[in-house]
């Protein structure tokens, strides 16, 4: 088992990047097509989210699987292996399930804590399994990353640090506007960002506040848990043109609003709009228009840059340690796998050996097996403090298992157990 993640996300690649780079269904389904005809990949699972896109495989070899991922990344999303190689970042092995676990926890997220990856991932996992390509060396990895992810939210304050963005972004809100329970907003979108922003709106005493989304049961169930207003999509325009302050968040590919709509629903009063969403929802030529102020999700990431510090740090430490129990059962469970390769290899010496002596020799049956017996009990002795060893170290930091296979060159994949041949006594 060799598990690798190739991918780009917003702490390695630009806005615009990301934005090119964005999976939507037919993409993906090409990916997964290019994937089934990699030799360097056993299995792979596909995590696709508004700031980032990633895949994890469990892989034959390193450097042909990052060739055949990259490759299958460029074709699909029509950029060149030029234009992603400066922004992609590989993670091998430990360092995989390191990234993995950081990315359900939702350290790794722009907007550090929001717990939507977790459902991303439940996604990713599930249609991976429909479309035939994980098995169980990522569905353990996998389970055990949501596992992590379901503890950290549970257990620490992470929560605290994705709401503070949008606290952050209601204050620039209020410096540019004044009192909000003067001020007309609108929320676009009825997702956990646009939930959790129509919420602390509604908690801050907005002046009255309208939700927009594509489909109108998603936003009608927003609406009745924050007293809001709700419009039909077709009415997002007329929208804009009422609000003074709009806080969009659809995830959606491409931009929601585009430049001219800005322009056109703006009109005396000034307009602030926080856009929590990455591939951005708001085009940016919008940023240019007079009396308009578009606030970022970047943005606030920086204003709000240390000020989760203190509770990253407990959440970093869980993580670790989450990393550490995982590594440690794993290679724990290589060792029987590599230990029956070990005996497979040495009876596989021992028949060879035995197959050339009778072509040289004539020996009696009972003499035969004497000699067989004699050098089974050989390998046993010289087998037996190495198979000790490896057992007592398996859940230390080095992967004693890893480096018999290699030096024997085993595939435990393939092993069997080797026994003394029936009639031969005296073991």
């Amino acid at each position: 088992m060799s598990l690798i993640a190739l991918g780009l996300s917003h702490r390695s690649a630009p806005v615009e990047l990301l934005e090119r780079a964005s999976l939507t269904p037919e993409r993906s389904e090409l990916i997964d097509r290019q994937l089934r005809a990699a030799e360097h990949l056993h299995e792979w699972m596909v995590v696709s989210t508004c700031n980032r896109v990633e895949i994890y495989g469990d892989v034959a070899t390193f450097h042909g699987s990052v060739v055949q991922i990259t490759d299958a990344l460029a074709q699909a999303t029509g950029l060149s292996v030029d234009e992603l190689r400066d922004s992609l970042y590989v993670h091998f092995e430990d360092r995989a399930v390191a990234h993995l676990f950081s990315v359900a926890a939702g350290l790794d997220s722009l907007a550090v804590g929001e717990a939507q990856i977790l459902g991303q991932l439940r996604t990713a996992l599930r249609l991976s399994r429909e479309h035939g390509h994980i098995g169980p060396v990522l569905e353990t990895v996998a389970q055990q990353a949501l596992r992590v992810g379901k503890r950290v939210h549970a257990e620490t304050e992470i929560d605290t640090i994705s709401r503070s963005l949008v606290h952050r972004g209601l204050d620039v809100a209020a410096a540019e506007l004044g009192d909000l329970s003067r001020v007309r907003a609108a929320v676009v979108g009825a997702g956990a960002m646009s939930a959790l922003a129509a919420h602390t709106l509604t908690r801050a005493g907005i002046g009255s506040l309208t939700i927009v989304n594509r489909t109108r049961a998603n936003a009608e169930r927003l609406a009745e848990a924050t007293g809001a207003a709700v419009r039909d999509w077709a009415e997002l325009d007329l929208v804009l043109s009422e609000a003074q302050l709009v806080v969009t968040c659809t995830g959606a590919v491409g931009h929601v609003l585009s430049a001219d709509q800005v322009i056109a629903a703006h009109g005396q009063a000034r307009q602030v709009y926080v856009d929590l969403a990455l591939p951005r929802d708001i085009e940016p030529g919008a940023d240019g228009v007079p009396g308009v102020s578009i606030v970022s999700l970047e943005r606030l990431q920086q204003l709000d840059a240390g000020a989760g510090a203190e509770r990253l740090a407990g959440v970093e430490d869980l993580v670790t340690g989450e990393v550490a129990e995982f590594l440690a059962s794993r290679r724990a469970a290589t060792v029987g796998p590599t230990v029956a390769a070990l005996r497979a290899y040495a009876a596989d010496v021992v028949a060879a050996e035995l197959s050339r002596l009778d072509g040289r020799t004539t020996l009696s049956e009972s003499d035969r097996a004497q000699v067989q017996l004699a050098v089974h009990r050989v390998v046993e002795k010289l087998l037996h403090t190495p198979t000790v060893r490896m057992k007592e170290l398996a859940s230390g930091d080095q992967d004693y298992a890893a480096l018999v296979r290699t030096l024997f060159d085993l595939d435990p994949h393939s092993s069997r157990v080797s026994q003394i041949p029936p009639g031969v006594s005296g073991v």
